[in-house]
């Protein structure tokens, strides 16, 4: 069944339920790469469940369930994350109960050929105060799914990157179980898992979701510039311009101006920028 452009404008919910726990928590930060030293008591405070435990600010991606889209009528295994624009309103706790806002923002159709794209927003809330704690709009890309009669346009520019050379540089590796751990955080596209799925859709093997490589980023940026402090981090915007395999290496290169973060990633190996035009903001 193809995408009905119009019912999927008109899709939105209002106070819809989540929760997470202290055990989600930990699963997100093993699955971007926190403890694989597991003397390194800075990473420590991601994955062992103490008091204080700290969380990863770019797990607020991954807590809004995939149900929202089940009766889209999408090709959901040629689905892939484009970007995502996430404002933090406070640290993100270390388990909390939540209830979403969430809407098709807009749809653009690309064609027969490239697909849609679609953008949700999202305004998140505690449950117990009715505190917004973040926001957030991601760039879905349904590659099987253009020429539905929506739009071509227009699209955002994204961040600029400073013209100069990086200030900083981490190089971070991932494991080639990373992205099975990973879609235990909730992202269970076969894409992610299954050989003959991947090679299907036009890749080599099973790829890295595009939220564990943000989330990635976001470690890389807590390690080389916040000494590892998560409540710092306000904002995370990220571009996904080419997908990782597990085991690659992914090294950040960062460029701060004030309170702001420009950053892309990269594979040298493949001689490939897998995130551009990234930006993290960081309190004032």
């Amino acid at each position: 069944m193809p995408i009905d452009y119009e019912a999927l404008l008109a899709t939105a919910v209002t106070d819809e339920p989540f929760q997470y726990t202290e055990k989600d928590s930990i699963l997100y930060a093993l699955g971007v790469g926190f403890g694989s030293d597991p003397l390194d008591r800075n990473e420590l405070l991601f994955v062992y469940e103490q008091p204080g435990l700290h969380t990863v600010p770019t797990m607020a991606s991954m807590l809004l369930s995939n149900s929202f889209f089940d009766a889209s009528g999408w090709d959901y295994s040629r689905v892939l994350h484009g970007g995502q624009h996430l404002e933090l309103y406070r640290p993100l706790p270390a388990a909390a109960e939540l209830l979403a806002n969430r809407r098709v923002a807009s749809i653009i159709d690309r064609g027969a050929r490239k697909g849609a794209r679609i953008e949700l927003e999202a305004e998140v809330r505690l449950a117990r105060d009715d505190t917004v704690i973040f926001t957030l709009n991601s760039i879905l890309l349904a590659r099987g799914d253009g020429g539905i009669g929506g739009p071509s346009g227009p699209i955002p520019l994204p961040h600029k990157l400073p013209k100069r050379e990086p200030d900083l540089s981490c190089d971070l590796p991932t494991r080639p179980d990373q992205a099975l751990l990973f879609r235990l955080s909730g992202d269970t596209n076969p894409l992610h898992a299954d050989p003959d799925s991947a090679r299907a859709a036009g890749f080599d093997g099973p790829i890295m979701h595009g939220r564990c490589t943000s989330g990635i980023a976001c470690h890389a940026i807590l390690k080389t510039i916040c000494a590892y402090d998560f409540t710092l981090i306000t904002g995370f915007d990220v571009r996904y311009s080419a997908p990782v395999y597990p085991g690659d290496i992914i090294t950040t290169e960062m460029w701060q101006d004030r309170n702001v973060i420009s950053f892309r990633c990269s594979v040298k190996k493949r001689d490939v920028i897998v995130i551009n035009n990234g930006k993290c903001t960081l309190a004032s």
